[in-house]
């Protein structure tokens, strides 16, 4: 039922998303579908999980032991880029949903890729305030360029709302125990200034700025 999920709103786009309507497209009852999902929100959490799996199952975007940090945050970086081309339609859900907890932040949205996520950064001699740091800093750079790409391809970025009952406010029920690296900076991840990580990353971006004047006068 996901993949078909998926390939629905690959089509037709996430508006046109209906349980009665998927359940045509596989022609049964839009009720049966609630025997697999109970609600519209559910069924999206469910598309996105689904996705998120399919790239941490990727080769290509996982740790390798040859591999630096610029070269692991290059490719996973491409991997959630190829995701995004491949599923327009579905990215704004991925790069705006909380499915969780508010320091769950996209595209990387689940537990297994931010520990994953987490875990290699520390093994390539981040500190763990730095780890935390990049995890924030890389899911804004990509949430922002990769919204603009595929907007400009036609899609609208504004999706369905949340049902604010499907999820937890704090995070406090998430059993962490598989998660380690999580178990041990959640703490620090719930921990957000947004004013202060827009000043960094706007003052990195002037930094940069003047290096391009600089170069290209």
């Amino acid at each position: 039922m996901l993949e078909a999920a998926i390939d629905f709103v690959d089509r037709f786009g996430i508006g046109e998303l209906s349980m009665r309507k998927l359940g045509a497209s596989l022609q049964v009852e839009g009720m049966a579908l609630y025997r697999y999902v109970r609600s519209r929100d559910e069924l999206l959490d469910a598309m996105v999980d689904r996705l998120l799996d399919q790239l941490y199952a990727d080769p290509e975007v996982l740790l390798r032991p040859e591999d630096d940090w610029q070269a692991f945050l290059r490719r996973v970086a491409g991997g959630i880029r190829r995701m995004a081309l491949e599923h327009p339609q579905i990215f704004p859900l991925i790069a705006t949903r909380h499915r969780a907890a508010p320091w769950i932040r996209p595209p990387l949205r689940s537990l297994r890729w931010i520990e994953g996520f987490l875990a290699a950064l520390l093994s390539r001699g981040f500190s763990e305030d730095a780890a935390v740091y990049t995890y924030r800093a890389f899911g804004s750079f990509l949430v922002g360029h990769l919204l603009l790409e595929v907007s400009a391809e036609g899609v609208d970025p504004v999706t369905a709302a949340v049902d604010p009952g499907s999820a937890s406010a704090d995070g406090a029920s998430l059993d962490l125990s598989a998660f380690p690296t999580l178990t041990r900076l959640a703490d620090r991840l719930a921990v957000e200034d947004l004013s202060e990580e827009f000043e960094h990353s706007l003052g990195n971006l002037l930094e940069r700025l003047e290096e391009a004047r600089a170069r290209l006068a």
